[in-house]
């Protein structure tokens, strides 16, 4: 009950920042079009204010401009996390994102005025980025500045676990407590294999064993890991299991850390800890992202229609049996969804245990051999993608029969689905088609890789090796 109560407290709070943004729109866009018209207007008989916000113009922008601002910040990754929010990072934020606005619009409803020198162009745009950011950014302070004041009263705070030896969770607490008054950081307890009974500052929760259940029951936030010494491995396991989790992640840094510049911290007076992320990707990459998702699933689904056709006929012709074959596979976060293709094997197939399918596997119909060749089958798929189940490009899905068997020697794998499976991936390009559960573990290794690497950029290089692939007849 309580963890739905604080996310649908996060939801509230995104929302709130949202209208803000769009009532900031109003004012800007109403005062920024009457400067325009007394600025285009060259004469001393203007029309009164109120006959300007008739035009259709103006309603158009009352229209438009809401929704777009919102792309806007979204795109700068504002509506990422509300809860945590810097004012002086927020006062930059806004302003980069009313430049960017505010270039954008300059294009669109600037350059089509007659003037008479070009001056005017230049006062018009800074007028227009200094209205959208005044109203945005005050709006903003205000609201954030709220949710500070329920952090120093102690209204809000965020449920803390530290995880270490005793003497690195003793360091750490030390420093964090202090701050509790304005990060809102509540430390409940500590784990650890060795419970530290002369030490009562903070409660002992349990060993790391114990680490899901603590977690669950006692409703952690924040997880902090403070060992002084651990080996590599140990703690990209425990990393792995946090981040099935759905926690926040930080690591005290030793020297190298802070040295490298890995560390970041955004207020003076905080602890210099490391955030560890699933996804490396910027906010305003992921939506890019998914905003290429939409766009090209949607237009390859209306430009592929009359392939889609003649597969379906050569399908249906081929042999007994549906046109398209569906089954559940396992998603971001762990949510099950139903992946789409176009059916490639004899009806029941799969009737008593999932099998992977193998170069020579006699369940593959004649034309399902060359619609593999092809990957054909898989253009259903963009309707995943469409939908929002899947994405052009991450690790590919599985069936919940076959992850069983996989983290029984590679826990890390369930790292996978804190990322939105994909079409294509890099573990396709480099390895391709697994045939058995140790093929799908060396597979592993690339899809890690891309997840602590992803980028728009190799998102495309991704995509125009799987075309190459599409084209010389690579896939099985």
């Amino acid at each position: 009950m309580q963890a739905r109560q604080a996310l649908q407290r996060i939801r509230k709070k995104r929302a709130f920042y949202m209208l803000g943004d769009v009532l900031a729109c109003f004012p800007a866009w109403t005062l920024f079009f009457l400067f325009r018209k007394a600025e285009t207007l060259w004469n001393f008989h203007l029309s009164p204010w109120h006959d300007h916000l008739i035009d259709v113009n103006y309603r158009w922008g009352l229209l438009v401009l809401p929704p777009f601002w919102l792309a806007v910040h979204a795109l700068s990754g504002y509506y990422k996390e509300v809860d945590r929010k810097s004012r002086l990072m927020e006062f930059f934020r806004t302003l980069f994102a009313s430049i960017f606005g505010g270039l954008v619009l300059f294009f669109f409803i600037i350059l089509d005025d007659t003037v008479f020198l070009y001056t005017d162009y230049y006062r018009s745009l800074a007028v227009l980025i200094g209205l959208q950011f005044s109203f945005t950014w005050i709006l903003r302070v205000i609201q954030t500045s709220r949710y500070h004041q329920q952090i120093s009263s102690g209204k809000l705070t965020f449920p803390t676990l530290l995880i270490g030896d005793s003497e690195g969770v003793q360091e750490v607490f030390s420093k964090l407590n202090p701050q509790r008054l304005f990060s809102g950081t509540e430390i409940l307890g500590y784990i650890s294999q060795h419970s530290n009974s002369a030490w009562t500052d903070l409660p002992y929760l349990g060993n790391l064993d114990e680490l899901e259940t603590v977690l669950h029951q006692q409703l952690i936030d924040d997880v902090v890991i403070c060992f002084r010494h651990t080996d590599h491995v140990s703690l990209q396991q425990l990393i792995s299991r946090l981040h099935l989790a759905g926690v926040r992640i930080r690591i005290r840094p030793d020297l190298y850390d802070i040295t490298s510049g890995t560390v970041r911290f955004s207020n003076i007076f905080e602890t210099p800890l490391m955030e560890v992320h699933a996804l490396k990707m910027p906010p305003w990459q992921q939506f890019v992202k998914r905003a290429l998702d939409i766009v090209i699933s949607g237009l390859m689904l209306l430009i592929l229609s009359p392939i889609f056709a003649f597969i379906a006929i050569r399908v249906r012709m081929d042999s007994r049996g549906p046109i398209f074959y569906h089954h559940e596979r396992i998603g971001l976060n762990g949510r099950p969804f139903r992946i789409y293709k176009f059916r490639s094997m004899v009806v029941n197939a799969e009737s008593h245990t999932p099998r992977l399918s193998s170069d020579a596997d006699r369940r593959i119909t004649p034309w399902g051999r060359i619609m593999r060749k092809y990957r054909l089958d898989e253009l259903p798929q963009f309707f995943n993608v469409l939908r929002g189940d899947m994405s052009l490009v991450g690790p590919r899905p599985e069936r919940a029969f076959f992850i069983e068997q996989i983290t029984t020697v590679a826990p890390h794998y369930r790292l996978l689905h804190r990322v939105k499976p994909g079409i294509t991936s890099w573990g396709q390009v480099k390895f391709g088609y697994a045939e058995n559960v140790e093929e799908m573990v060396e597979r592993l290794k690339f899809d890690l890789l891309y997840i602590h690497n992803a980028s728009l950029l190799l998102d495309i290089k991704i995509l125009l090796h799987t075309f190459l692939i599409v084209l010389r007849g690579e896939g099985k």
